[in-house]
């Protein structure tokens, strides 16, 4: 009884923490949709950076309630997730603006196959057949429903290649910077947000004056475009906090599997609230596809050997050494 009160209680943690993902990331494509489109807002590496600058303050918040514990993640570490998380950020960017919606949602794709070969090369992890191809269900399903046009260049194909493998280095660095110094999300977040913050705030308004030709400096603040400023770095406190606790419990790949909700929770929000334009036939099998295979991947994930873990990482604490192997052999 007690241990499926613990199966219990983390089904319920684990739900509440997709739930929490899934939320404020709908919101905010929401909110930086009508802040961007309807009020022209168009420097997404300088709103980026203001992110971080209001998730530091959060994590500062924390740490002054003691709901933060002191902890120390060594510069080397933090220099690398910095240069990923950033190079990831830039070249999505980039990549939107040199290519076709079309070929930018297959390069977002791929990072599921790059995430999973991370946890092939690094970890050892093996995955089930049953596993693999709920993986391939949802790719298909998603490209079915988002790839129209595709075209591409050699500039944007490099653009892609680096936004990819930065996403998933990044994401990959999280799961395994939190397991090798037993960091929690908050932990994580205090000392990564400050640096992203300061780094995106020095070359953003650059980058986003090469893709658009607009200075950050000359935008012509109104009262409603601050709002939605504001309420966007409101959010992102939310979005760039339940990333980190969602890859901390679980893995990158389910975080890229599942996280595929979000493009159809978003899809089907434009449809509902900008109007029916678009849909079809073809996009409701896509929704309907990739939904199927992300709870088959669910399930199958969840099945013994379904996907294995065959290395463990040391960590810091002895204290907490039987702990985070049990985390690490039974992660999803």
């Amino acid at each position: 009884m007690a241990s499926l009160k613990k199966s219990d209680k983390k089904a319920v943690l684990d739900f509440a923490a997709w739930s929490f993902n899934v939320t404020t990331s709908v919101g905010i494509i929401m909110v930086n949709k009508a802040l961007m489109a309807t009020h022209g807002f168009s420097f997404a590496t300088t709103l980026t950076g203001l992110h971080f600058v209001t998730t530091t303050l959060m994590t500062i918040v924390f740490r002054w309630l003691g709901l933060s514990q002191p902890s120390h993640l060594p510069l080397g570490d933090l220099i690398k997730f910095v240069i990923f998380s950033n190079l990831s950020i830039v070249g999505m960017n980039v990549s939107l603006m040199w290519n076709s919606v079309g070929f930018y949602q297959i390069a977002k794709l791929c990072m599921i196959p790059a995430s999973c070969l991370l946890e092939v090369v690094f970890d050892h992890v093996h995955y089930s057949r049953d596993t693999k191809l709920s993986i391939m269900v949802v790719l298909i399903g998603v490209a079915v429903c988002t790839v129209t046009d595709v075209s591409m260049n050699a500039r944007g194909l490099i653009a892609a290649v680096i936004a990819v493998w930065s996403t998933a280095l990044q994401q990959y660095y999280v799961h395994f910077l939190q397991r090798k110094h037993s960091l929690n999300s908050f932990n994580l977040l205090g000392h990564t947000a400050p640096a992203q913050a300061g780094s995106l705030l020095l070359v953003g308004p650059f980058v986003d004056y090469l893709l658009t030709g607009k200075r950050v400096d000359h935008f012509n603040f109104s009262s409603l475009a601050l709002f939605f400023l504001a309420l966007s770095c409101f959010i992102a406190i939310g979005v760039n906090l339940s990333q980190f606790i969602c890859i901390g419990r679980f893995s990158a790949v389910s975080f890229q599997v599942l996280g595929h909700m979000k493009t159809v929770l978003v899809l089907s929000l434009g449809f509902l609230f900008f109007g029916m334009e678009g849909l079809n036939l073809q996009v409701v099998v896509g929704m309907v596809l990739a939904v199927l295979g992300m709870i088959w991947y669910g399930n199958a994930s969840a099945k013994p050997g379904g996907k294995e873990r065959r290395s463990v990482l040391p960590v810091r604490s002895a204290s907490l050494k039987g702990s985070s192997e049990e985390k690490v052999d039974s992660e999803k």
